[in-house]
C-alpha cells in the first residue's frame, strides 16, 4: 500500500523503535528496516539516507516526544523552584521509563560516529539551555554558573536513569534525588 511521504516516515520509524527494543541498534540497519516494514530498501535510503541518519531520526522522535509531554506538564506547574524541579526530574525519569531500553540504546548508538556525536551533543546543548530557562526565574546563581549547572543536572540525571534503568533504584527515588539535586543547585549561590 503506498502511504504519503510523511506517513511511511512514521510508519519507518516506528518500526524501527520496535526493531531496537526488540534487538538492540546492532540489528537496525537500512535494509533489516525495509524488510519488516514490508518496503524496498530504496524507500529506507529514500528517508534516511544512512544508517547514521536512521538513528538520529528515531533519536530526535523519541526527544520531541518527551520534550512536549514536559512543556504540557510545565505548564500545568505552579511557578516555585521546588515544583519545577519535581516535574523536570518526574519527566526525566518518565521518559526511560516510558519509552524503555531503546532510549539509551539509540543515545549509545548516537556516540558512533561523527555526525551522530555531533547531532547528540546538538541535542544536550538544547537541553541545557531548556533547564536554563526553565529554572532561571528561580535562581540567584550568576547566568555562567548556572549554565554551568544545567550542564551538571543533565549528566547527573542521566546517571541517575541509568542506575534506575538496570533496576538499582525505583523511579520515584530517582526523581526525588534529581529534584532535590535541582533545588539544591539552582538555589544555592
Amino acid at each position: 500500500m503506498k502511504l504519503p511521504r510523511a506517513q511511511r516516515r512514521d510508519q519507518l520509524l516506528e518500526t524501527a523503535q520496535a526493531m531496537v527494543r526488540e534487538q538492540g541498534t546492532d540489528a537496525l540497519t537500512l535494509g533489516a528496516l525495509a524488510e519488516r516494514a514490508g518496503v524496498s530498501k530504496p524507500i529506507a535510503y529514500e528517508h534516511f539516507k544512512t544508517r547514521s541518519g536512521l538513528l538520529i531520526a528515531l533519536y530526535d522522535l523519541l526527544n520531541d516526544r518527551q520534550v512536549a509531554a514536559l512543556l504540557e506538564a510545565l505548564q500545568r506547574t505552579p511557578r516555585r523552584l521546588e515544583d519545577v524541579a519535581r516535574v523536570v526530574a518526574r519527566a526525566y525519569m518518565d521518559c526511560y521509563t516510558s519509552i524503555g531500553p531503546e532510549w539509551h540504546a539509540v543515545a549509545a548508538a548516537l556516540q558512533g560516529d561523527e555526525e551522530m556525536g555531533g547531532h547528540q551533543q546538538e541535542l544536550v546543548d538544547c537541553y541545557v539551555a531548556f533547564y536554563f530557562d526553565a529554572l532561571a526565574p528561580y535562581s540567584a546563581v550568576p547566568k555562567e554558573e548556572l549554565h554551568l549547572r544545567c550542564v551538571g543536572i543533565i549528566g547527573a540525571a542521566d546517571a541517575i536513569s541509568r542506575d534506575m534503568i538496570r533496576g538499582r533504584v525505583d523511579e520515584a527515588t530517582a526523581a526525588a534525588s534529581l529534584a532535590s539535586l535541582i533545588v539544591n543547585w539552582v538555589s544555592a549561590a
